[in-house]
């Protein structure tokens, strides 16, 4: 594998409708917002774990792409595959003494999980790996407008035991935001690449998977959730030729004229993207 050349930074814009993007477990699974502010939150980690689920449906049994961090995984088994493969016996906690002997360690995992390869993983556990910084970093994604956030009350028809068949229903409740458009920035490092082999073929699956996340993740909870826009900002080099911000700046989005009250549809905002600076191409991916 070679990896990429070039450094990118990408812009995905993507919405809800009657649905929780991102509950917060510390709020009784609220959708996350920004107290001061009203604006809504996705977090990284949740962007992260949509991701990892489409690359493991779209390379399903597919060499090199397995997926690291998964539920149920034991993380101490995957790494005893890596000191299997060139018949090094583990120590608590410890590399391999020989250098290059834990590099092949390291390697051997970047090679065989797409996420380790992505976004990197800290693997010092008792049977220790090592640890890796990922070329593929995303941030917070951020409501364009502060959001609502409406709790539903729902009945429970049945009930567990027959002893309960007499009683009143339960009842219960569901958070929902009625719309909401968010938009999450990335960023993807040529110089961190060369250290997990990220190449080509990783970044277009990267692209794939934010394009295409949502649509094998529904469920009542997140009701409609979709990918609008992802516009990507390619370097002529892997050092760059303009700051993210600068670049980021360039996307403007605002509510159209004839758009009145609340937002409900991707329809009541316009998007447009300014002529990025020399040295950088705007690729637009959906």
């Amino acid at each position: 594998m070679t990896a990429i050349a070039n450094r990118y930074e990408f812009a995905l814009l993507f919405d809800v409708e009657n649905g929780n993007p991102n509950g917060d477990p510390d709020a009784g699974n609220m959708p996350r917002i920004d107290p001061e502010t009203g604006y809504g939150l996705v977090t990284d980690v949740c962007l992260k774990r949509k991701i990892r689920n489409h690359v493991a449906l779209a390379k399903e049994g597919a060499e090199g792409f397995n997926i690291y961090i998964q539920e149920k995984a034991v993380l101490n088994e995957t790494h005893k595959l890596a000191y299997k493969e060139y018949d090094l016996e583990p120590q608590q906690k410890k590399l391999p003494k020989k250098v290059e002997d834990a590099k092949k360690v390291t390697g051997w995992m970047c090679a065989n999980f797409y996420d380790i390869r992505s976004f990197g993983a800290v693997m010092t556990t008792d049977i220790n790996c090592g640890q890796v910084r990922g070329p593929v970093q995303l941030a917070f994604a951020k409501s364009i407008e502060p959001i609502v956030s409406q709790e539903i009350s729902i009945t429970r028809m049945a009930v567990t035991n027959i002893r309960d068949l007499e009683k009143e229903r339960t009842m219960g409740r569901k958070h929902i935001v009625p719309y909401g458009l968010y938009l999450a920035k990335g960023f993807v490092s040529a110089s961190l690449a060369e250290k997990t082999n990220f190449d080509e073929d990783d970044l277009n699956l990267l692209w794939d998977a934010l394009v295409n996340m949502f649509e094998h993740d529904r469920s009542a909870a997140r009701g409609i959730m979709s990918s609008r826009n992802l516009f990507v900002f390619k370097h002529k080099d892997k050092l760059g030729n303009a700051p993210a911000h600068q670049l980021f700046d360039l996307i403007r989005i605002k509510r159209r004229e004839n758009s009145k009250g609340p937002a409900r549809a991707f329809t009541d905002y316009d998007v447009t993207v300014g002529k990025p600076p020399v040295g950088v191409d705007l690729i637009k991916k959906l």
